[in-house]
């Protein structure tokens, strides 16, 4: 299952959390998520993750975890042993990871929500363990040979504005998983 949102689209927030709903059915689980943000701030194309990290800490309508921020990234490298604590720390709650991707030419732009987990790192060609019940990518880069170096001519404005709309929707998401638990 996967959904789709560019990110200049002023429903995208709506409907991110809408993907997330019908991914992560809110009754199914009581334990407030875990939020995975993954990147560095090394790239500003491979910022998503902590840029999201960051807002989600920062505001006051988040209620989860969060694990992943500028002041404390968590980079590809990092999220097998990130995984297992999770898991063992949080074992009732639902890991939505978010990352930064390259893609299509056409794709560039968009924010995807898919339900399964998330490979860090492949962008890059890199073989590392796969992370999270649900993944939101952000497409910030077109896939190249030099897909590195085009993490680092990706606007800074883009890679805010996605991180804005994934943190409102995670936020509007955990608001909504709070409520329905307490009923």
């Amino acid at each position: 299952m996967e959904y789709a949102f560019h990110f200049c689209n002023t429903l995208a927030e709506t409907g991110l959390l809408m993907a997330l709903d019908k991914i992560l059915v809110p009754t199914a689980f009581s334990a407030p998520p875990v939020i995975l943000c993954i990147g560095s701030d090394l790239a500003i194309g491979d910022s998503l993750g902590p840029v999201t990290g960051t807002l989600l800490r920062d505001g006051e309508d988040f209620s989860g975890y969060v694990y992943g921020t500028l002041k404390t990234p968590v980079t590809a490298k990092e999220v097998r042993y990130l995984e297992a604590f999770v898991r063992k720390t949080h074992p009732h709650s639902k890991v939505i990871a978010v990352d930064a991707a390259v893609g299509e030419d056409g794709d560039v732009g968009l924010i995807k929500v898919i339900g399964g987990p998330l490979k860090p790192g492949s962008g890059a060609n890199k073989r590392l363990g796969k992370v999270g019940d649900v993944s939101i990518l952000g497409i910030v880069a077109k896939k190249s040979a030099f897909s590195y170096s085009l993490l680092n001519l990706t606007r800074l404005n883009m890679v805010y504005s996605m991180a804005k709309t994934v943190a409102g929707a995670l936020s509007m998401y955990s608001l909504r998983r709070e409520e329905s638990a307490a009923k």
